[in-house]
């Protein structure tokens, strides 16, 4: 199970010493990794979905458009949405994919367009588990248990390893297509995290029951991306403190043994609100930021999203001890976000809602407008 048994106890950092540390850190500053090379910036764009590729999941023009004009536009970390590594692990329609033969040519094709700009690119790794739609992949979705609100079946072991392989084969697809990286999404309620889940994971064999046990199917994935992948490439892993059955301490340990493995570059964490406070009464006070910049994490980057609305909030949690923000919000409603904020510190983004055409103008298909009006107050009528 890769090195999850070697793991020192999480140590108290003082909040202090790490934001004085960092304090005068800019935006602009590059960013370097164990692997691969240095990000440009500290601006990454979140994965985000947008239901505008392909049916059968190869590349759309109106995908290649979104992800490259954010990249034109400064992003140093330019990331794919979800990327299913299962057909039915798909989680929406018009999701990209990368679980076939079929998907390399457009992936290489971003890759290609990415780097030509001096940013990095990642494609986010990603099965939605029992959040499947059964009409989307015309059967009975998966699950680690057996999930009778959504009529998930029960994976077999046969099942979870193959899970695992399918994974590490995506991985090895998007490294030779050209990505600098790739990122397993472990957040948000969808496989990874459902195995993390104590709630939602009931197995009995080494796939369940303890944390270690729940965190083997990641840190085995992780293990297989370093195996069979080229030494450089970089290696994220996304994941969220609260809901979906998540505890914050239970990812607090996760977090600190992925940085023990000494394999993954990035840790992704999306915090909802990168300024809320914890709802869990033993963190009552403490900002979930503070209980993830806390960690000691050696050469790991730690990025993190939610609500990262103006350049001032993206400063501000790199001065509270992140060396990322991750824009969701922000990168839709203006391509170039980072380029306006290096040209302008005081650019103030636009605020909701926004007309339909401002979208289609930001490089948003129609699909992904249409989306974009299922979030209330996003899109004015």
């Amino acid at each position: 199970m890769g090195e999850v048994g070697c793991v020192v106890p999480l140590r108290k950092v003082s909040q202090n010493a790490s934001v004085a540390s960092i304090a005068m850190s800019s935006l602009f500053d590059s960013v370097s990794f164990m692997h691969g090379p240095a990000m440009p910036n500290r601006f990454m764009l979140s994965p985000l979905t947008n239901q505008q590729s392909n049916v059968d999941g190869t590349l759309s023009e109106e995908e290649f458009t979104w992800l490259t004009m954010r990249a034109q536009g400064g992003f140093g970390l330019t990331m794919t949405c979800a990327s299913h590594v299962q057909r039915i692990g798909q989680g929406f329609p018009g999701q990209l994919g990368c679980f076939g033969e079929e998907h390399f040519a457009g992936l290489k094709r971003i890759a290609d367009a990415i780097r030509a700009t001096g940013n990095l690119s990642y494609v986010q790794l990603h099965h939605a588990g029992n959040r499947s739609p059964k009409e989307l992949i015309g059967e009975a979705p998966v699950c680690p248990s057996e999930d009778s609100e959504t009529g998930a079946r029960e994976l077999t072991h046969a099942e979870v390893e193959q899970l695992i392989a399918d994974f590490v084969a995506a991985a090895v697809r998007c490294d030779k297509a050209g990505f600098d990286g790739v990122e397993l999404h472990g957040a948000h309620g969808y496989i990874i995290c459902q195995f993390l889940s104590s709630d939602i994971n009931k197995r009995s064999d080494e796939f369940g029951g303890s944390l270690e046990n729940r965190a083997r199917l990641l840190m085995r994935i992780v293990d297989g991306v370093r195996e069979q992948c080229r030494p450089d490439l970089q290696l994220a892993v996304r994941l969220s403190p609260e809901r979906f059955g998540m505890l914050v301490d239970e990812i607090r340990e996760v977090f600190a043994w992925l940085v023990a493995s000494n394999k993954v570059d990035l840790i992704d964490m999306s915090l909802w609100d990168v300024f809320k406070e914890a709802h869990e009464p033993e963190h009552a006070g403490k900002q979930l930021l503070e209980l993830f910049t806390s960690i000691p994490r050696g050469n790991v980057k730690l990025a993190v999203a939610g609500k990262i609305a103006t350049p001032q909030d993206a400063q501000k949690v790199i001065d509270l001890g992140a060396d990322i923000a991750t824009l969701g919000r922000g990168a839709i409603l203006h391509h170039d976000y980072p380029n306006k904020t290096k040209a302008d510190p005081h650019f103030t983004p636009r605020t909701l809602p926004v007309a339909a055409e401002v979208l289609r103008s930001e490089g948003l298909s129609e699909p992904f407008v249409n989306y974009m009006k299922v979030w209330t107050g996003f899109v004015s009528e």
